[in-house]
């Protein structure tokens, strides 16, 4: 038999509305009442409609993911598979479910992202960096929907976002060379358009001034964040002497495309260039050899956006961006390895 909440309440000796307060963490009501109706909800098994709960509550418990861009990451991008595996576990624990919106026809069809929150009735968004990001994301953001991004910048009345900071990240990086006695660098970025490559290569640059060292234009190249990317523009610095001293690539998978470029034209790392790339993925521990990278707390990145969107979700507003530091992790690729 399918147990109502007219029936626990008869059960009880308590009226339907007090069931519903009590399922739903509403005050007002006493110790004793809440033990008598949670004694007969456990005794009788009962687990109440998911949307009678959310009509009751005004909540669906329920947070939409989106990817935003038009060249957005997915779920097998190894640096945000950790973070959104962070986040899923700890907005878990806070009470909620994951709704992921899809963005592909959507975007086409200059789709509205307020409209589709509104019809699944989610609590808040979690919103991961993309490249040509549509303008319904800001929009979105803009709304009274409660919403985190993660290395994107949003801002609205209910809205904030966490996001390394990426100039001191680049300047950890030549810095590292500077002290190592390397003073011939070259740069790999991601795509010229996109904010987070634009901010490591701004740390860079500043670094680089900072310590007297050359910026060679043919030494500065960018591709898309991906291994192909990374290999083809190294080709390309390659093609021209002297050879640099070191390579800083932006992201981990380029610097693992590099690498593989310098194998080809039959140099060694980290005897003749060494690399460090950025964001500390699996891959880096296996590579030959090793790659040095910057690492950036995942984990940390995955609980912050939980706490944080429950914080709008409960009524808090106007919480400032959080920017989160990072760690330089040396490994083969510059010619030394610290313990893990």
């Amino acid at each position: 038999m399918t147990l109502t909440i007219k029936d626990i309440a008869q059960l009880a000796g308590v009226s339907s509305a007090t069931v519903s307060k009590v399922l739903n963490n509403y005050g007002g009501i006493s110790e004793k009442t809440k033990k008598n109706v949670m004694d007969v909800i456990n005794q009788m098994g009962y687990e109440p409609n998911f949307s009678a709960r959310s009509l009751a509550s005004k909540k669906s418990n329920l947070i939409g993911l989106i990817y935003a861009g038009k060249i957005n990451v997915d779920m097998t991008h190894p640096y945000f598979n950790e973070v959104i595996s962070s986040f899923k576990k700890n907005i878990g624990l806070l009470g909620y479910d994951i709704v992921l919106f899809s963005n592909e026809r959507f975007r086409q069809d200059n789709g509205s992202y307020i409209a589709r929150c509104r019809h699944f009735n989610v609590d808040g968004c979690l919103i991961i960096a993309g490249e040509e990001v549509e303008e319904a994301v800001f929009e979105l953001a803009k709304s009274e929907i409660p919403c985190i991004g993660i290395d994107i910048e949003i801002e609205g009345p209910k809205s904030s976002f966490i996001m390394t900071n990426n100039i001191n990240l680049s300047r950890k990086v030549v810095e590292h060379f500077y002290l190592n006695s390397i003073k011939e660098i070259a740069y790999i970025g991601g795509r010229r358009d996109s904010t987070i490559s634009n901010y490591r290569k701004q740390g860079f640059v500043e670094a680089m001034s900072q310590f007297g060292l050359e910026m060679k234009e043919e030494w500065v190249r960018y591709g898309d964040f991906h291994e192909d990317s990374g290999y083809n523009a190294m080709k390309e610095i390659l093609q021209t002497r002297p050879f640099p001293k070191a390579i800083y690539a932006a992201s981990d998978l380029m610097a693992l495309g590099a690498l593989q470029a310098i194998k080809e034209k039959g140099l060694k790392v980290p005897d003749d260039i060494k690399v460090i790339g950025c964001d500390d993925i699996a891959a880096c521990r296996y590579s030959d050899p090793k790659l040095t990278t910057v690492k950036q707390d995942k984990d940390k990145f995955g609980k912050l956006s939980a706490y944080m969107l429950n914080d709008l979700i409960n009524g808090k507003s106007k919480l400032k961006p959080v920017f989160i530091d990072s760690e330089l992790v040396v490994r083969e690729s510059c010619g030394s390895a610290q313990q893990e």
